[in-house]
Order: structure tokens, then sequence, then C-alpha cells
């Protein structure tokens, strides 16, 4: 097949002298391992790549994708971002998951130069070559926001995860041009894009070529990319479509809370009180006799003293609609995460008795 050959940090690998990348002396799920064992696969006479699942909306499962697929997907974004061979890029991801293997394959297929570099939090700190096109965590934007501030790169896409008003913020002081991603496994990564920061920022996605849009009965986002899948992608995103090629993402159908008759959805509401909560929370509900589900406000936290409390109350009042505001707040030692760091909201709500909650 072509895409036979990669740059990795200067230098071209193929099936002929793959083997070098191999590192005897770390274990095999080292990430440079992971990478190797990723390119082996890649050169072999198999059709697939097996790829799994992040686990944030059930348990993480294995998926075949066809290897031309990701070359397509591989190829949408490198068209958007104008990656071609005399450009650079920054692996700073596992190759274990998705948007590690699509770093490879993009590299493969446009065959600019990858900088593989361990993952970690700040991946930039050491970083002194210019760089075209990045791919990272929310949470390694957080902890890399100040380096960036002035790193030599042009384009972030950041995935695995929500964006929200913290690190749209943050992204306000970096030069670079940072992109949230919509996507998923299925896809090979993202079918749409949302700049957050400069003089592109948008609060909408915009899907990439190849790809069309549409809403079922219940307004959730149904995506075609014939090029990626046979078959139309039925999500459970609920979504307000602002043409033929963009909408901008309000909720999960799934999470959607029936309060009194009222159907609350949780994200709207957390993206209002993100600037007033400085730990990690979440908004979801318990059953109710009166409302069938009452709104609680969940805290990754001890419990708040009774003054700080009381104002967090007076903020919620003045801050949410009636219907919205939060009939208890709740405190947890520890939330559940999944592999990829995303909050496990019910499975969170499980792990704690309703003493402990309430």
């Amino acid at each position: 097949m072509k895409n036979d050959s990669i740059q990795l940090n200067g230098k071209i690998f193929n099936r002929k002298n793959l083997q070098k990348l191999h590192v005897a002396n770390e274990p095999e799920n080292s990430w440079r391992n992971v990478i190797f064992h990723f390119l082996k696969n890649w050169f072999d006479a198999s059709e697939t790549i097996l790829a799994q699942t992040s686990g944030s909306t059930g348990a993480p499962k294995d998926i075949r994708l066809t290897k031309q697929s990701m070359i397509n997907s591989a190829r949408m974004t490198n068209q958007f971002f104008g990656l071609t061979s005399g450009k650079s890029a920054l692996l700073c991801l596992p190759a274990s998951y998705i948007a590690g293997k699509m770093m490879l394959v993009r590299a493969l297929v446009s065959g600019f130069n990858l900088i593989a570099v361990e993952p970690k939090a700040n991946p930039f700190e050491n970083l002194n070559v210019p760089i075209d096109f990045a791919s990272i965590t929310p949470y390694q934007l957080f902890h890399s926001a100040e380096t960036l501030k002035n790193a030599p790169i042009k384009n972030i896409i950041v995935g695995g995860g929500r964006v929200n008003s913290k690190l749209e913020a943050i992204a306000a002081s970096i030069s670079a041009s940072v992109y949230e991603t919509y996507g998923m496994t299925e896809t090979c990564s993202h079918i749409a894009l949302r700049c957050f920061n400069g003089y592109k920022k948008s609060d909408f996605f915009t899907v990439l070529e190849g790809v069309s849009i549409g809403q079922n009965e219940i307004s959730c986002l149904t995506i075609r990319a014939p090029h990626l899948l046979s078959d139309e992608i039925q999500t459970n995103d609920i979504v307000e479509l602002i043409n033929g090629n963009s909408f901008r993402w309000l909720g999960r159908a799934d999470s959607a809370i029936n309060t009194g008759g009222i159907k609350i959805h949780p994200e709207p509401v957390e993206k209002k009180l993100e600037n007033l909560i400085s730990k990690p929370f979440f908004v979801s509900s318990v059953p109710d006799q009166m409302l069938g589900n009452k709104i609680i406000l969940v805290i990754e936290s001890e419990k708040f003293q009774e003054e700080q409390e009381l104002e967090l109350k007076s903020h919620l009042v003045s801050m949410l609609n009636k219907y919205e505001i939060p009939k208890l707040i709740c405190y947890v030692p520890r939330f559940v995460y999944s592999l990829s760091d995303k909050v496990l909201r019910s499975e969170t709500l499980k792990k704690y008795t309703e003493d402990d909650l309430l």
C-alpha cells in the first residue's frame, strides 16, 4: 500500500528499518514502543487497525478501523491545516489512543516531519524548534499555557474532553490558533473543528470537507461521512444547526434531567458556573417524590464552610433560572474518571451512598 514510510524526528522509517524504533530496554507499552507497534501493524498486510473507544459514554470497547478510512481522515486534517511534506508537527499523545494514532497517520500521508516526545502535562517546555501543528488534551493545554505564550507553533487542536471557559480564557494569550475538536473513535478522530481564540474565534463547530450533518426528531446530531464510515452515525449530542455545515453543541441527550416536567440539560448550566467554582464539579440529579428528579450540584471537595456555601448558594440563585438551581450541593472526595481523564458521572454517583451525597 502507499503511505509506506514516515519521517520521525527527522529520520525516515519504513518496513525495512522499522525495527530500529524498537527500544529493547523499555517495556512493550512504553510510549516509544507503542509507536513502534502501531507502525508495525500499519506496514503489515492487514486492512484494519485495532482501536479503543474512550469509555466516556460507556465501557471502553475495541473497534476495527480500516486503514483507508484513517488515511481519508488524515487527508481532511492535512488539507485544512495545510500540512504538506515541508511542515513539522508534534506527537505528544500516546499512540495507544486514536488521537495519537492519527498523528502518525497524518505524517504517513503527507510526509511532514513528526517530532515525537514523551506524553506529559507540558510537552512544549523543552521544545526549541518551530512547529506547524500539534494535538493535545485539555489537561495539557492547562499545564502548557505559560510556555505556549511564546512557543513557535502555528496551530493546535484540543480533544479528549470539553473545552470550558477557563481554557478559552487561557487560549486568549496564546499566539497559535487553538481549535476544539468534535469527533469520536468511530470517525477516526475529529470531523469538525471550532477555533476558540484569536480573530477566528467562534462558538460553533464547522465540519471538514466530505462530512455532512443533520438532526433527528429530538435535535441530536447525525453525521454522514461515506469516506470514513458507510453508515450514517446517530449521536446522542443535542445541537443547534447553524447552517448546512456548522453546529453549536448544547449537551448530551442521555444526560437531560426531567425535573417537575421541565427538561434541563446539565452542560449549559455547568458552563454558567465554570468561573464560579474552582473545584471540579458537575450537575446531575437524584430521584425526588415531588419532582421526579431534583437537580444537584456535585463538587469534588471536602464540604465547604457554612459561610462559603451560603455565598455559593447566593450566586447560584443570581446566575441560574429557577428551574436550573440545584436543590442540593453534594461533596465527594474523588470523582471516578475514565482512562482519558473524563469524569464518569453515573459511576461517581454509584460509588457513593445516598448518605454520602446528601
